[in-house]
């Protein structure tokens, strides 16, 4: 028992860590870019993320999840892990192809007709390009937290926000010498830099001594189907929170137009929402994320073995610390919101949002531990339907609240009811399928 606490605490340990040392980089390299293109420049970025949200989250599949589910439940069979990773590899790069085309040929009308702001479309053709590297890092990731070894996730992710922030800080001001979106196209291009470079710290932590024949590097269709069993429920879930994040910018563009407000308050208010207010709020998400990530693993396995205590006891314990990490950064956050986007962001602008939200954060903490125990259980499905009722509440309640002149506040509000009830939703199914 006492072995198997220490590898379950080890790991949550070194994620967070290593999820500490990333987040401070990533927000340096946040204040960075931020800093060189500027408001119009943080808003243009920000006006394409939610579409570039959905095409990481199809691009990926959920695969690596499934990776994770699959390596711990065959961790002793070397063979069988190694022809999950090809496996994996390869149908996430051959939608990765299919991805990108699609991209090419609608990126303009995305650009121009739903979010109403034409400078996005080269914005949206670079991100999709980074979409196979991205991914192909994903996979490892997967990979390694199926066999509970953290430390190549922790490098690689130090490493990769290392180099990214050495390329931003010496190419972006240069690029903004030319122009806005010039410097906005680059930020998000220097992200395959990055990413090239996780993976080939991946590429070091695998096992020295492989015996690959020909044969086995192609895709094979039984491991394909044990992986898309678990994936496509999970991705089904991922994939409908992404597309309301992905129509929230339409909706909100569009019914704020026909309700008065012009494009220029829209596009800055949106921008100052998304860069300024949510990033302070989701900013310790990576202490919940390594509790999420540590939980996936350890709860298949005991449930695979039939343990239903351990079962239990990783579940309560996971819940127990996205509490108090919600509870201490949600009061922290709103005690303290101006000094910290002072400090941040060298501005106070989303302090008002902020004032709102931070309350309702301490439940947006839970969320992640719950979904994941849920997965473990072989219970995505259900997570699936609650995020798909949440989005459809979510973009009602938007849509309503856009038409009656109260700006951005109906997005602000529309947040808070969807975050309640996916929460209280992944509370009561987890705790039923746990007593059955």
């Amino acid at each position: 028992m006492k072995c198997k606490e220490n590898i379950f605490l080890k790991s949550t340990f070194i994620l967070i860590i290593s999820g500490f040392f990333t987040k401070i980089l990533g927000f340096v390299i946040r204040i960075i870019y931020s800093r060189i293109i500027g408001e119009l420049g943080v808003a243009l970025y920000s006006i394409a993320t939610p579409t570039y949200s959905l095409l990481l989250t199809i691009s990926s599949l959920a695969i690596p999840t499934a990776i994770s589910k699959l390596i711990a439940e065959n961790s002793s069979v070397h063979k069988r892990s190694l022809n999950i990773l090809i496996t994996s590899a390869l149908i996430i790069l051959s939608i990765n192809f299919i991805l990108i085309l699609i991209m090419l040929v609608s990126s303009k009308f995305i650009a121009c007709s739903l979010l109403n702001e034409p400078r996005s479309y080269p914005i949206l053709i670079a991100m999709a390009l980074t979409l196979p590297f991205v991914s192909i890092s994903a996979v490892f990731k997967g990979y390694f937290y199926g066999k509970q070894n953290m430390i190549p996730h922790a490098t690689s992710n130090i490493i990769e926000q290392i180099v990214r922030l050495v390329i931003i800080y010496l190419v972006l001001p240069k690029l903004m010498l030319k122009s806005t979106l010039i410097a906005v196209v680059g930020l998000v291009s220097l992200t395959i830099i990055s990413e090239i470079s996780s993976i080939i710290v991946f590429l070091f932590f695998l096992p020295k001594k492989i015996h690959l024949p020909k044969k086995d590097m192609k895709i094979d269709f039984k491991t394909t189907k044990s992986i898309l069993d678990i994936s496509l429920p999970t991705v089904s879930s991922r994939i409908i929170g992404n597309i309301g994040y992905f129509l929230e910018p339409i909706i909100l563009t569009n019914l704020l137009k026909l309700s008065g407000y012009s494009s220029s308050y829209i596009l800055s208010e949106y921008g100052i929402y998304n860069a300024y207010t949510l990033s302070l709020l989701t900013m310790p998400s990576f202490f919940v994320a390594a509790v999420a990530m540590s939980i996936l693993p350890e709860v298949s396995k005991y449930y695979k073995q039939h343990n239903l205590l351990m079962v239990k006891r990783r579940i309560k314990q996971g819940i127990i610390f996205a509490a108090i990490i919600g509870l201490f950064f949600s009061s922290l956050i709103y005690f303290f919101r101006l000094p910290l986007l002072y400090i941040l962001y060298h501005t106070t602008k989303g302090a008002n949002y902020i004032k709102i939200l931070a309350p309702i954060f301490v439940l947006f903490y839970l969320e992640g531990v719950l979904i994941s125990s849920l997965q473990a259980l072989n219970k995505a499905k259900i997570s699936m339907n609650i995020s798909l009722i949440g989005v459809v509440i979510k973009l009602l309640f938007l849509a309503l609240l856009s038409i009656v002149h109260i700006g951005i506040y109906s997005l602000v509000i529309s947040e808070i009811i969807n975050i309640i009830f996916v929460v209280f939703m992944n509370y009561y199914y987890l705790k039923k399928t746990l007593n059955n």
